[in-house]
């Protein structure tokens, strides 16, 4: 029914748009693979509020950057980086300075002033000194000092300038100055000095004891910033839980639904942007391999609505997958879609069965996602692409259904090494029982692929009118009504047709034509010889030639009207059109030159057109190779003892006689073509001929039969 609107749809002005065709038939398929995949990239929405309880899991459909929990956590990093203090060594040169100053000083008061008392030499010393010494130490110590021996002033000199020097080479910050003095002091509580002298070593020492480890602001800020940039970015990654079932909603959880978007009720269009955009590239291939069909003029509204249904049958089975995968996991290991391979190559061609099992699995990645937005199973994508080119590749004899069952016992060796291998591959831990469920699924996808294959050749056989192999081999049987019919009335014709299948078989299998379609088609070509077999020379056994009991005018209408009457009867028999049109169209319109020669001797004027076919020419390559070895097997049968020599000639003279007639204009056949048909034609008839070929010296008078 859709295939009569399809046609009826596409004739503008009597000729058929092939454009228009395919234009519908990849609009239907692209707006129902959107509305079947949309769900699989949408982003949905919910309506919740803080401190409630989530009523079910949900799962980031993005990734993205938590830039809140980011700043914080690069907030914590730079406040933990302790400011950075350095030592200063100009501040601990000049504390063990005012130490020896203060010693040298004592020295050189003693060997000047060795008569003076000691209250006038510590007044002196004052003088002597700096402001910074004597603002902070008073006379006594300097008295205490001036009362020792040079002896006990050089040890407790030495003394307190190491211990002095080893704490200010520690740093000492601000707020640790009391804490080192008060650790000075008990260093230096250990020596053997008197009493008066220990406490003037403590008070020079607790002088030199300052601050001597300063806040480096530059250091510090440079340490704080590179540890707040070592912080990684958090991020919420895609098909993260974000919430349980029965979890509360936590401000914090609240604002990480909000950040990925699940609480906007406004649709995020660049999903849908993006899988229009997808589905669009995946059109633009299908067309590019329709056209491909199309230019080696295999393409037909069968073949056409055949990829439209075949294709939405492999999304369907997807579709059903993924609304079936929240039951059960990893359900695309089951999905019979090498069954849509099997049948693309067994009803059209591999290479195009080849190409669309290759989109199948790209969009498989997507309806196997588990319904999170941006995420694509790639294990899905590459199991099923896999197990459809295996079926593809295995499926050697499109001819025997038996084999499609052999083949599927291979795909299913297949589909059980892939799940191994993505099982092996796979981090995550099955039991044995899990594993052997998937194995399950695995021959269970390629049982179902096998089943469906051959429960589905019949519908798109008969249902779209699809010409297979299998169904050309059913007419091929010599039990056939109409070849028993050609067999029994025309037994001279139906020889005829057996060498004409051989030549057109050869030579469309030459040129990558349907040599099989080529065979058929000529068994039949001459049925409508059986309204009249007598008329035609093949069957003329014993009996008197009757066109030389009638003028060449209705010879030539006798002989015209077969094509037709035979076309007309497989129409009644309801034979693919296929076979048809070779019928119809195996003369062309070529002309019956014996008898419009006979007719002009006897009226110059008479028309030429009254003895040509009206047509239509060929419209295939099938069909015109048929035109040629119809005229090379009747020109050949004509010769006694045909030559390797004659052979080629008379392969040659009809070849370039439809060419210069125009007959060959309407058919796809290029000039290598041609050449390589002449050649398979020769070869085949010297292969018939070989044992009576005779070389004689002169060349035999050639002549055109009907």
């Amino acid at each position: 029914m859709y295939l009569h609107w399809l046609k009826k749809l596409t004739k503008i002005k009597g000729v058929q748009n092939t454009s228009l065709q395919v234009g519908v038939t990849l609009l239907i398929l692209a707006t129902a693979l959107f509305f079947m995949s949309f769900s699989n990239v949408q982003t949905k929405t919910y309506d919740v509020e803080q401190f409630e309880k989530a009523e079910e899991t949900i799962l980031s459909p993005i990734t993205i950057e938590d830039k809140a929990k980011t700043d914080e956590k690069r907030s914590q990093a730079f406040q933990s980086v302790e400011d950075i203090h350095t030592v200063s060594t100009e501040v601990i040169t000049k504390r063990i300075n005012y130490i020896n100053d203060i010693f040298n000083a004592v020295s050189a008061i003693e060997s000047k002033e060795k008569n003076s008392k000691v209250e006038q030499k510590a007044e002196q010393l004052t003088n002597m000194l700096s402001d910074d010494i004597t603002s902070n130490l008073n006379q006594k110590v300097f008295t205490k000092l001036l009362a020792s021996t040079p002896q006990e002033r050089k040890l407790a000199e030495e003394l307190i300038t190491k211990e002095v020097n080893e704490i200010l080479k520690d740093g000492v910050k601000a707020g640790e100055v009391k804490e080192a003095k008060s650790k000075v002091q008990k260093q230096l509580n250990f020596t053997s000095f008197n009493s008066d002298l220990r406490e003037a070593i403590h008070s020079i020492a607790s002088f030199a004891i300052i601050e001597s480890s300063f806040l480096n602001l530059s250091k510090t800020n440079q340490a704080k910033t590179q540890a707040a940039n070592e912080v990684e970015p958090v991020m919420i990654r895609q098909g993260q839980v974000l919430v349980f079932q029965g979890e509360r909603i936590t401000s914090d959880i609240y604002n990480r639904l909000k950040l990925v978007g699940l609480l906007d009720s406004k649709n995020n269009l660049y999903p849908y942007i993006g899988l229009v955009l997808f589905i669009v590239l995946a059109m633009g291939v299908i067309a590019y391999e329709i056209r491909h069909l199309h230019k080696s003029g295999r393409l037909n509204p069968g073949n056409l609505l055949a990829i439209g249904v075949i294709s939405m049958l492999a999304f369907l089975f997807m579709e059903i997958g993924s609304f079936l995968q929240d039951t059960w996991d990893k359900l695309y290991f089951a999905v019979p879609l090498a069954t849509c391979a099997f049948l693309l190559k067994i009803l059209i061609q591999e290479r195009i069965a080849i190409i669309l099992s290759v989109i199948y699995a790209v969009f498989a990645t997507i309806f196997f996602n588990q319904q999170i937005p941006g995420t694509l199973n790639v294990e899905a994508g590459l199991f099923l692409l896999f197990s459809q080119i295996s079926a593809i590749m295995l499926l050697n004899n499109r001819r025997d259904r038996m084999y499609l069952l052999k083949s599927g016992l291979g795909v299913t060796v297949i589909n059980v090494v892939l799940v191994i291998v993505f099982t092996c591959l796979s981090y995550e831990p099955l039991s044995f029982s899990a594993i052997l469920v998937l194995m399950l699924f695995a021959v269970q996808s390629a049982f179902l692929s096998s089943v469906l294959t051959l429960g589905l050749l019949p519908f798109f056989e008969a249902g779209l009118g699809i010409l297979s192999d299998t169904k050309l081999l059913t007419l091929a049987n010599p039990n056939h009504p109409l070849l028993r019919k050609i067999l029994t009335e025309t037994p001279g014709t139906y020889h005829h047709s057996i060498m004409v299948a051989n030549l057109s078989e050869s030579a469309c299998e030459a040129i990558g034509a349907n040599g099989l379609l080529a065979r058929v088609g000529s068994y039949y070509h001459d049925l409508g010889k059986t309204y009249k077999p007598h008329y035609f020379i093949e069957n003329q056994m014993g009996i008197k030639n009757p066109h030389d009991m009638i003028e060449p005018e209705q010879s030539a209408e006798i002989i015209i009207e077969h094509p037709y009457l035979g076309a007309e009867t497989l129409r009644k028999h309801k034979m693919p059109q296929e076979i048809v049109d070779i019928a119809e169209q195996h003369h062309g319109t070529t002309l019956l030159k014996y008898f419009y020669h006979k007719a002009s001797e006897a009226n110059p004027s008479i028309s030429e057109h009254q003895f040509r076919y009206p047509g239509p020419k060929p419209q295939t390559k099938e069909a015109a190779i048929i035109s040629i070895c119809d005229s090379v097997e009747a020109a050949v049968r004509s010769l006694k003892q045909p030559t390797t020599e004659d052979i080629e000639e008379i392969v040659r003279s009809i070849i370039t006689d439809r060419l210069l007639d125009g007959q060959l204009s309407s058919s796809p056949l290029t000039m290598r073509e041609l050449d390589q048909v002449q050649i398979a034609i020769c070869e085949t008839l010297q292969g018939i001929f070989h044992s009576r070929i005779q070389y004689p010296e002169s060349k035999q008078t050639i002549k055109e039969a009907t």
